[in-house]
């Protein structure tokens, strides 16, 4: 019976993780199942783009797994049980698994907030992205839309907008002040594309609650909002913890250097839902660049753990921060080894093409991970982890 490997979710570091492992473990000893909400591959850094009325890529799983052997499951997943290594869906289906790589990822944080749920839009998943595109096409030329959040996703949705629906009032209230974390260069032109796009900013605003049309801060200070849009900050959900995994008090799971769950070492987990501390001593952050670090690694365990080969140790770094203000603008803010922003800063068009570029290069990666490396697949050990008794065909 082959070693049966769930992939879950197939966002960019489930979906770039089972086609890695697909293309390097051996079909005849390993079983790859992907199970994902939607039967698409949805370029989550996009979906600011997609809600305020642009048109992303299609990209069906089915062809990004093409020629894979991958088995792909449309399902949303329900529960697991890491005693018994078994995944539950939707529909009540059980999947059975020996490994299992974790990678559902993020969703966004409402933090206890009252009325979020209820009246607030996101852009955390596609759902939620064309919930609000929907809101926007509404109001039309005429409405007011508050972003509340000050992080990259905050500032990328509320400069889309702004720059998408001209006719639209934007705002932006944060709990703090507006690109402090930046270095004094990158926060200089982000002011500025604030002021040219006409949005308004509220700093040191807390939201206390949000209600149909109006958003309410905790010093009693009501906004007046045809459009609520929550990005302040990230969640996961709690099926990890339900599951028996050891995680941490936002729930992500807590992971040993190479990725493996620390209470459950058949568990993998790549993405958002990792906690694992980078190369500065500080727990990596929810992003995309986490994604990719999280995913190498994490395959490279996998393979290891079940071929007997050494494991490569994949760097996890977070090199910086990297910002859309609209379709033609942008900052690259690079950071030190501390996570503290470095004094200069690419801003402006340069930024711009470079985040495009780097965006282009991850959906082409998805489809074609372990691009250009020997075509090896690797047999399941069968004399114990780390076997030497391993050939490549």
């Amino acid at each position: 019976m082959p070693h049966r490997i769930v992939v879950l979710g197939a966002g960019y570091a489930g979906a770039f993780s089972a086609g890695y492992l697909a293309r390097r473990l051996h079909p005849g000893d390993f079983e790859i199942t992907v199970v994902n909400a939607e039967p698409d591959f949805v370029e989550r850094l996009r979906l600011h783009q997609l809600a305020a009325g642009r048109e992303l890529r299609h990209r069906p799983l089915t062809g990004v797994f093409a020629g894979t052997g991958i088995r792909l499951r449309v399902a949303r997943v329900t529960a697991v049980d890491a005693a018994h290594r078994t995944v539950t869906v939707a529909d009540g289906e059980r999947i059975d698994y020996d490994t299992l790589l974790y990678a559902l990822g993020s969703t966004a944080a409402d933090h206890g907030v009252p009325g979020v749920g209820e009246h607030a839009f996101a852009v955390a998943a596609r759902p939620s992205a064309l919930r609000l595109r929907a809101r926007l096409d509404e109001l039309g030329e005429d409405g007011q839309v508050l972003v509340v959040g000050g992080n990259l996703t905050a500032i990328e949705t509320a400069t889309e907008i702004a720059e998408s629906r001209p006719g639209l009032r934007v705002g932006l209230a944060t709990s703090g002040e507006l690109g402090g974390w930046l270095g004094a260069k990158a926060r200089r032109h982000l002011l500025r594309a604030f002021d040219r796009f006409g949005i308004a900013v509220h700093e040191h605003t807390t939201i206390a609650r949000v209600e149909e049309s109006t958003a309410v801060a905790a010093d009693g200070t009501a906004f007046a909002a045809d459009a609520t849009v929550w990005a302040a900050g990230f969640a996961v959900p709690p099926i990890a913890a339900a599951g028996g995994l050891e995680v941490v008090a936002d729930g992500r799971i807590t992971t040993d250097r190479q990725l493996r769950s620390v209470s459950h070492p058949d568990v993998y987990v790549a993405g958002d839902s990792a906690f694992v501390l980078g190369e500065n001593g500080q727990p990596l952050p929810m992003s995309c660049a986490s994604a990719g670090f999280t995913a190498l690694q994490a395959t490279a365990a996998i393979i290891g753990d079940r071929t007997g080969r050494k494991i490569k140790t994949t760097a996890l770094s977070y090199l910086g921060n990297h910002i859309s203000l609209g379709r033609d603008d942008g900052i690259f803010q690079l950071v030190d080894g501390e996570a503290r922003a470095r004094p200069g800063a690419l801003c402006g068009r340069p930024a711009a093409r470079v985040k495009a570029a780097v965006l282009a290069a991850s959906g082409w990666a998805i489809s074609r991970p372990g691009f250009g490396r020997p075509g090896h697949r690797y047999r399941l050990a069968t004399t114990g982890k780390h076997s030497p008794d391993v050939v490549a065909a």
